[in-house]
């Protein structure tokens, strides 16, 4: 059986990598048996998911930012274009309850970046999240309840479970894992690491995903 590197590799179009801190984050939840078979295909996560949805209550819930990580080859649902540029983006991650998205993406250099692309009936959230694979890390280990929520990112975790009414207790071992490994820090905001977190409609933004989408999406 392939794992979860190896299907999410396989998925990826023409001309794109699992860049290695992300291929070391699969690895880690293999490793860690963070990972299960389901009816859509394995998915991988930062922690163990039946002990995450066993604490959630009303007001609170552990185990740090919710995000799923999965093999999508079918990205026929954002009806690009052409298959030119259908073939710049590939899904790898659910990042919210809502259907939002991260992604990889070429850009007209063919450098490489993780986006992201939300629901429309929820998050409007569609920007580069970071070209750095070690950044998308580090976002993701800020403790955020999840990710697609760029209002939340000018504030710290804390400040948001505030604002939100709603606490996720951090994923110590997942920031363990990070700040070792890769010898880095965790963020303090969102911001530190999205530096332009545009939405749908924003035709003059100045990320380059999201201008592309608008030109780029029927």
């Amino acid at each position: 059986m392939k794992s979860l590197k190896e299907l999410i590799r396989d998925s990826l179009h023409e001309g794109m990598v699992v860049p290695e801190p992300l291929e070391k984050l699969f690895d880690w939840i293999e490793s860690n048996g963070f990972c299960e078979n389901t009816e859509y295909g394995r998915v991988g996560y930062l922690y163990p998911d039946k002990k995450l949805r066993d604490s959630w209550t009303d007001d609170e819930r552990s185990g740090g930012t919710l995000i799923e990580f999965y093999a999508e080859s079918d990205t026929d649902s954002y009806h690009f274009v052409n298959e030119e540029t259908k073939g710049r983006f590939s899904i790898f991650a659910r990042t919210g309850g809502d259907g939002s998205v991260a992604a990889f993406w070429l850009d007209d250099e063919g450098k490489q970046h993780i986006v992201h692309v939300g629901s429309g009936s929820g998050s409007t959230l569609a920007c580069i999240l970071a070209s750095d694979a070690v950044d998308f890390l580090r976002l993701i280990a800020i403790g955020y309840d999840e990710i697609c929520w760029n209002e939340d990112f000018s504030m710290t975790a804390s400040e948001s479970f505030k604002r939100n009414e709603f606490v996720v207790k951090p994923n110590l071992k997942f920031q363990d894992w990070l700040v070792h490994e890769f010898n880095t820090t965790i963020p303090k905001t969102g911001l530190e690491v999205v530096k332009t977190p545009a939405e749908f409609g924003d035709e003059d933004s100045s990320d380059l995903f999201c201008r592309w989408l608008e030109e780029n999406e029927e």
